[in-house]
Formats: C-alpha cells, structure tokens, sequence
C-alpha cells in the first residue's frame, strides 16, 4: 500500500509507486519506531489541548484574549493550538534532535529527500474546538522525500489514536490500549457512498464549494461536513465515511491522515508536499471498491479542478 500523489489536475491519472526513483524501501525497524515516536507526541499534546480547554473557555472574557485571526476572520488560532506545536517541538528536539519541523503555527520546511521531517497540525479542527464540538484532533506525521513515513492522529475529546507506518498497516486505539485493525468500508457504488468533505476560510472558494455539493449530493448516499481533515481521512480508514475530498488543504492536514486511510486501503490522491493552501488542489480518499468512479465523477462535475484563492 501507498500514498497516491497526483501534480496535476486530474484525480483520475495513474498512481505513482510509492517506493518511486530516489527513495528505496522504507526500512520496517525506521518506520515502527518513527510510528512510535508519532503516537507519544501526538497523544501528548492532545492531554495539553483536553486539558487546557475548559481553562481556556471556560470564561467568556479569558476566551476573547485567547483566539486571533490568521488569513481571514473566520481562520482563527488560539493560544493552545501555539501551546501544543511548542509543546511537540520540545519533546521532538529531545527524541530525534536536529530533525525539522515543519508545523501548522510555527512554519518550518521540508529539507531535502534524505532528511525526516515532522509535519504537525497542533489542533486540526480549531473551530470545533471553541464553540466545544467533539470533532479535534492533533496530527503528526514523519515524512521524507515528501512521502509519509509514519503517522498518528489523536482524537482529542474521543480519545482515540489512529496511527500508520508505511507497509505496516494502519490501527485505532482506545484510551484503554486496545487496538483494532482498520479497514475501509467494502461499498459498491457511488450511490451508496457515505462522504465526507469540508470548506475553506475564503469567500470565493466556499461558494464554489457549495455549488460543487449541490451537483456532487444527487449522485451519493449524503454527505457529512465534520470539522477537521485529519479526522475525516481517519473515518474513511475505519469505515465510518466511504470517502472524503477537500480542496485546499495544507501538508499538515493531510500528511498523518492519508497515511491512515492508504495503509487501510483507501485509494488516496495528494497534491505534491509542501503545496499550500492557497492553490486549491483536491485531496481525494476513498474506499477501494468506488474509487475508480468516484474519481471519474470528480472528474466529469469538474471537482477534481483546483479552486485557488482569489
């Protein structure tokens, strides 16, 4: 299994080998302890961001101080979603010093293919998490050479950590420590496909987006608007949405999660790492069994087409 990565605007090109030219096979041993070291962080920070919540809004007054706006009004960031990248640097910087980091609040970069690169959304899913919507999660991903080596989602208010290595398969646990082998849902057709989508900060995009779902909605079963990619790409892994796509996303939404659903089988379709928000390009995952004519229905709406900031 592997990540699909498309450069282009169709989402129905062919796959790319996940082990391409330059890179090699991932080492088992790399990837187990990586995928380890994926779990503590992010089971880590999402103790912090459960914990500080209820100090944080848990006064009106308090909770105005605490929330900026980042690109736009409705794009906010609060104190905790800083508190818990600072918190993953700290603890990164102690296990794997000189690695980079390349982080939702405090920036960073890719490096080049021979180095491993953290690739961290502290709180994925920022709105939720303030009006106290259970759908957060904090992400955290080892990639090299642009390719997802290990990954771990933790739902923050379910408790739940999902986590993948590369060729290792992909599982949940429970706040118990029992683990479940996830696996995407086996569904026939695209008419009675479960999605799950979401929408960006921009005006412009958004309606887009709404006019795109007004098209897309007569030809599946519903479609589901949760909060957070991250935990979105985790539900098509466990079955519990057939599909997911969203236009916009950055590396850190999408770098643990696609991970996720690919090593539960999802067919998974990536802009390049390290594209941003800005130039709108489609992320797609979804079960095996509808891929090829969910994506040709993208295809034919004209979803699989980016939709950039104006």
């Amino acid at each position: 299994m592997g990540i699909v990565r498309e450069s282009n605007s169709s989402v129905t090109a062919a796959a790319t080998d996940p082990h391409r030219t330059g890179q090699g096979p991932a080492d088992p041993a790399e990837i187990a302890e990586l995928r380890r070291i994926a779990v503590h962080l992010a089971q880590t920070a999402a103790a912090h961001v459960r914990a500080r919540r209820p100090e944080v809004f848990g006064d009106g007054e308090s909770a105005q101080d605490a929330v900026q706006a980042k690109s736009s009004p409705t794009d906010p960031v609060t104190v905790v979603d800083t508190e818990a990248e600072q918190l993953i640097r700290r603890l990164l910087a102690e296990l794997r010093p000189g690695e980079r980091v390349l982080g939702e609040e405090g920036g960073g970069s890719l490096g080049d293919d021979s180095q491993v690169v953290w690739v961290v959304d502290p709180i994925d899913g920022t709105v939720n998490f303030m009006y106290g919507i259970p759908a957060y999660a904090v992400s955290v991903a080892a990639m090299r050479g642009g390719r997802s080596l290990a990954g771990a989602v933790a739902d923050v208010a379910g408790g739940h950590t999902y986590s993948a290595g590369l060729g290792a398969g992909a599982t949940r646990t429970d706040r118990g420590g029992t683990a479940i082998t996830l696996r995407c849902n086996e569904v026939g057709t695209v008419g009675m496909a479960l999605l799950a989508t979401g929408f960006g900060y921009g005006a412009t995009r958004r309606a887009r987006q709404g006019q795109l779902i007004a098209e897309l909605l007569p030809h599946v079963r519903d479609i589901r608007r949760i909060g957070s990619a991250a935990l979105d790409l985790c539900m098509v892994a466990a079955g519990l949405v057939d599909a997911h796509y969203e236009h916009g996303l950055n590396t850190w939404d999408w770098a643990a999660g696609a991970l996720i659903a690919a090593e539960a089988g999802a067919r998974v379709v990536l802009p390049p790492a390290g594209t941003i928000s800005k130039t709108g390009e489609l992320v797609v995952a979804s079960a095996p069994d509808i891929a090829d004519e969910l994506l040709e229905l993208l295809d034919r709406l004209g979803v699989s087409e980016p939709i950039p900031e104006s």
